[in-house]
């Protein structure tokens, strides 16, 4: 009875697009923290390798959704990853990546919150968003912790100096980012 009702369900293009553009930036954070992971030693390998694995799976739960709707996803040129290193630069450290990872995680709950507060959110949508935030409360938390750990090697104020400079390059890059969703959402 339950896949009858989400065979009734049809995306909009608009909403379609989004749920693309989702599965986008968790391809593109996938193959971030694949390259991190193979690279990485040390006690954040296993965590790394997790959240990999995490971003793979999300990528996974988006396609599934899309394709349980009997859609397919919208083949994006760039992700919302892009947009950050396009603003800031790719990361120099292992703390750089940390501290841009703690602050688009972060973002990414706000966002994802946001997007289950409209009402007219359909229900696969729902489920997969919050299938996901369970995974990322969890990559918020180690991430915050490993920050932590690193500031005997950098210094609590260069890791807080860090995050506030891609917070606000994460001002910015959100602000455009939902003025192209507005306005997508607006021509409806």
């Amino acid at each position: 009875m339950g896949e009858d009702l989400v065979s009734d369900i049809q995306l909009s293009e608009n909403e379609l697009w989004i749920a693309s553009f989702y599965r986008s930036s968790e391809m593109s954070g996938a193959m971030f923290f694949g390259r991190v992971a193979r690279t990485i030693r040390g006690p954040l390998q296993k965590d790394v390798t997790h959240h990999f694995a995490d971003e793979s799976a999300h990528a996974s739960y988006w396609t599934n959704c899309i394709d349980s709707l009997d859609q397919r996803a919208i083949p994006m040129r760039d992700a919302y990853q892009d947009r950050y290193m396009d603003a800031v630069g790719v990361p120099a450290s292992l703390m750089e990546v940390m501290a841009i990872t703690l602050v688009f995680e972060k973002r990414t709950i706000g966002h994802y919150n946001q997007h289950l507060r409209e009402a007219n959110t359909p229900a696969p949508v729902r489920a997969t968003i919050e299938k996901i935030m369970l995974d990322e409360r969890w990559h918020v938390r180690y991430v915050r912790e490993a920050l932590q750990d690193m500031e005997q090697r950098y210094g609590k104020q260069e890791i807080e100096d860090t995050l506030a400079r891609y917070t606000a390059a994460d001002v910015e890059i959100y602000g455009k980012a939902m003025a192209e969703f507005e306005e997508r959402f607006a021509a409806q």
